[in-house]
């Protein structure tokens, strides 16, 4: 896995955040959802790395990135702290500019990074999302069934935590058991359930999605009622076969949230890197 690449700790501003670098030509940013590591672009980061320099990193929390205090604002799990802890990492690398694709939770940090900092972002691949204020906004009874988990690790602490601490690998397994093909590769899950295993992990996890329910809506409700629009360039890209088909319009909403959009589905699940890794490796290298 990885082949050519660097595996790295960078430490800045008290944080510390792994990642994987290899390549040379423009810089790109690949962050990753839950609940995996940087480890899920293992199939497209070194088809990419032929034509830039890529970094894929492990969000705070999640990994082996630092895993800050929770606080009762969940502050340091908003989508605007991590994005600018992947900044700060990036600028460490000495990348002042750069394009950042995020899948799942990932996605979340990246177009929060867009939205912030506007001169950073070059251009801004999403996958697999909506913003999360317009999840909430047009949540029903079949959001509320397929995406449990948002409204499950936003309990308060520690019951969440306490009921996966009993067995991680078991609601690992099931909490990303949503297509029938089995397509995770053994080295990836390996680094998966390493890190899910560790109790802060989990308990990281949980603030993010507390943070997402909270002062991530806040901040979104802000951009969106002062119409404050992503003005990069934006590739949506979305699995076929899972809920976004299903449920949205995914063009149209971003259309809402950005000025220049593209995108399509991809004939997978809701892991377009792992599932489908030709057709997102091709996607995202074509886009950038």
């Amino acid at each position: 896995m990885f082949k050519g690449f660097k595996l790295k700790t960078i430490e800045v501003n008290h944080t510390s955040i792994r990642i994987r670098i290899g390549g040379e030509g423009p810089p790109i940013l690949l962050l990753h959802g839950n609940p995996q590591t940087h480890v899920m672009w293992h199939a497209v980061a070194p088809e990419l790395s032929k034509r830039f320099t890529v970094i894929a990193a492990d969000l705070t929390g999640y990994g082996d990135s630092y895993k800050p205090q929770s606080t009762e604002d969940h502050i340091a799990y908003s989508k605007r702290s991590m994005a600018n802890d992947q900044v700060n990492m990036m600028l460490a690398l000495g990348f002042e500019t750069f394009s950042v694709a995020g899948h799942d939770r990932g996605g979340r940090v990246a177009y929060r990074m867009a939205l912030d900092h506007p001169t950073v972002v070059e251009k801004l691949a999403v996958l697999d999302i909506i913003p999360t204020l317009e999840s909430f906004q047009r949540c029903d009874t079949k959001f509320s069934l397929g995406y449990y988990h948002w409204f499950f690790l936003a309990q308060p602490s520690p019951f969440p935590e306490t009921l996966i601490s009993q067995n991680p690998e078991k609601f690992w397994r099931w909490h990303t058991n949503r297509v029938s093909r089995d397509f995770f590769t053994q080295t990836a899950v390996e680094d998966y359930l390493r890190c899910f295993r560790n109790p802060e992990t989990v308990r990281a996890i949980c603030e993010d999605y507390r943070a997402a329910i909270s002062i991530d809506c806040e901040h979104d409700l802000i951009d969106q009622q002062n119409n404050h629009k992503i003005t990069c360039p934006v590739l949506a890209l979305w699995g076929k076969q899972a809920k976004l088909e299903q449920w949205y319009d995914t063009i149209e909403v971003w259309r809402s949230w950005a000025t220049k959009v593209e995108g399509f589905g991809i004939d997978c699940g809701h892991y377009l890197a792992e599932e489908e890794p030709e057709q997102t490796t091709q996607a995202l290298s074509d886009f950038f």
